[in-house]
């Protein structure tokens, strides 16, 4: 079986983070803001634009836990409650629409949450 590789910041772990804030964006904004297909409204688009940032410099990366659980928390306060609302909304229907990411997301919240790693000494 052919496995892909992945660079430092995009592990598995980390892309399927990635797909379960995507699905829990994309189920809020289709069925609070009418959204249609896969494409989202500004508002939802905006927040999926800085979660995938805020993923992306995530100092775990592989070895994170939920951002729930994080000790770490990297969302400036207007966009953590934004994120909050459309997990509130989303998180359960997940089990329904997307099992597998539903069934992982919550596995992932067992992990133990990590103090921030400490940057190198320049």
């Amino acid at each position: 079986m052919f496995m892909k590789s992945h660079s430092p910041g995009h592990n598995r772990r980390m892309t399927r983070e990635r797909k379960t804030v995507s699905a829990m964006i994309g189920i809020y904004c289709r069925d609070i803001h009418a959204g249609s297909g896969n494409a989202l409204c500004p508002h939802c688009s905006e927040l999926w634009i800085y979660a995938k940032e805020r993923l992306d410099r995530c100092p775990f990366q592989g070895s994170k836990t939920t951002c729930a659980n994080c000790a770490v928390h990297c969302y400036r306060p207007s966009m953590r409650e934004k994120i909050r609302e459309v997990m509130r909304y989303a998180g359960p229907r997940m089990t329904y629409r997307h099992p597998l990411l539903a069934l992982f997301h919550f596995i992932d919240g067992f992990r133990k949450s990590a103090s921030r790693p400490r940057s190198p000494a320049s």
